[in-house]
């Protein structure tokens, strides 16, 4: 599984790279803290399969990694290849470019 830091996504991010960034917690959680992320909760991610895509990189992000990486294996079986696992999820992102969002 492919894997990307935050650093990674900041830079992606500060450059418009063209990519879609997928939240797979629960909306409570992307309430107190997001990255504007399109929030997809894991329970639903095979449901919404319509709303990633598939011609361009996705980053699957989650709280630490955990739920994004059982995410990215989901879609995995129904063929797409063009996802990443956000390293560490919105925790490493609060350690290491944000220290002002919320975290819980």
């Amino acid at each position: 599984m492919k894997e990307i830091s935050v650093q990674e996504l900041k830079e992606m991010q500060d450059s418009n790279q063209d990519f879609q960034l997928i939240d797979v917690r629960e909306d409570f959680e992307y309430e107190v803290s997001n990255l504007g992320g399109v929030l997809i909760p894991l329970g639903g991610v095979l449901i919404e399969v319509d709303k990633i895509a598939k011609d361009k990189p996705v980053v699957v992000m989650c709280r630490s990694g955990r739920r994004s990486a059982a995410a990215i294996m989901q879609l995995e079986q129904l063929g797409y290849t063009n996802l990443a696992n956000l390293q560490g999820g919105i925790l490493a992102w609060a350690a290491e470019i944000d220290p002002e969002i919320s975290v819980y």
